[in-house]
């Protein structure tokens, strides 16, 4: 059985696919962000039996693992329509899935911790909802850790790995350009997307290299004042281990370029 990619995606500003009249004004990028999620899982070697997704929108101060069985929507985002604070996506949780991440980061020298309260944040949902809209594939949030090491999320997401093997898809959710108000934008966010691609598609050992230097890119403290949205995918690339990265979906939101990146078995170094 092959095993899964792993993924670093651009889940958007919000709940933004339910946002009508607004979203039609969103541009043909926006339609194009949303016909690639709403086929990520067509894309898949097979059907996961189980996510692990690390959203922009949780950090801990230590790796956390949100171990319900039935987690609740978080709607953490403001000035919305009313109905996109009804939204549901009830997709269950996995506590023996929790359980073993907690096992493998411990087994990783990784202290983690377990959240059974808090809910799936719209770095979950708003991307696992309209990949997996029948909610219906086991799902275990798992937090950033708040010291902000790129070196330390590489590690987490080699920890892992071995998830792959199982059927477990690995997702990191974020933005690889998060700031929407830098000046100069549309050519500053080129730029840092440019080097991006040029990094995530590299043999692994200068991808890891590279990201572990992310501040060194063009406009890098420009494109991530705090690198919340980027962190995700030193996860994603962690995981990946030798197998190499590909743009699977890349356009300009607003004027801001971004990309996805997938990490493929059949793609090595």
């Amino acid at each position: 059985m092959s095993k899964m990619p792993t993924i670093y995606l651009a889940h958007g500003g919000g709940p933004w696919p339910w946002t009508a009249p607004f979203t039609p004004q969103l541009g043909a990028d926006y339609a194009s962000l949303r016909a690639y999620l709403e086929t990520l899982a067509e894309s898949l070697p097979r059907r996961p039996t189980g996510v692990v997704i690390v959203s922009a929108h949780w950090e801990a101060s230590a790796p956390t693992v949100l171990a319900s069985e039935q987690p609740p929507l978080l709607y953490d985002y403001y000035g919305f329509p009313e109905d996109t604070y009804r939204l549901q996506w009830g997709a269950p949780g996995s506590p023996s899935l929790a359980g073993r991440v907690r096992r493998m980061l411990s087994g990783a020298s990784i202290e983690s911790a377990e959240e059974h309260a808090r809910g799936f944040d719209h770095g979950t949902f708003v991307p696992m909802k309209l990949a997996f809209p029948q909610a219906d594939v086991p799902t275990v949030q798992l937090s950033l850790d708040r010291g902000y090491d790129p070196a330390r999320h590489l590690a987490i997401g080699r920890a892992l790995a071995p998830l792959r093997d199982e059927g477990v898809l690995i997702i990191g959710s974020g933005m690889s350009w998060e700031d929407r108000h830098a000046r100069d934008i549309v050519r500053r966010s080129n730029e840092f997307d440019a080097w991006f691609q040029r990094v995530a598609t590299a043999p692994a050992r200068e991808r890891d290299a590279a990201l572990e230097r992310w501040t060194e890119a063009p406009h890098a403290r420009v494109a991530h004042p705090h690198e919340e949205h980027l962190l995700p995918v030193m996860v994603a690339a962690g995981a990946a281990g030798e197998d190499r990265g590909r743009v699977a979906w890349s356009g300009s939101l607003m004027g801001i370029r971004v990309s996805s990146i997938h990490f493929d078995s059949a793609r090595t170094t």
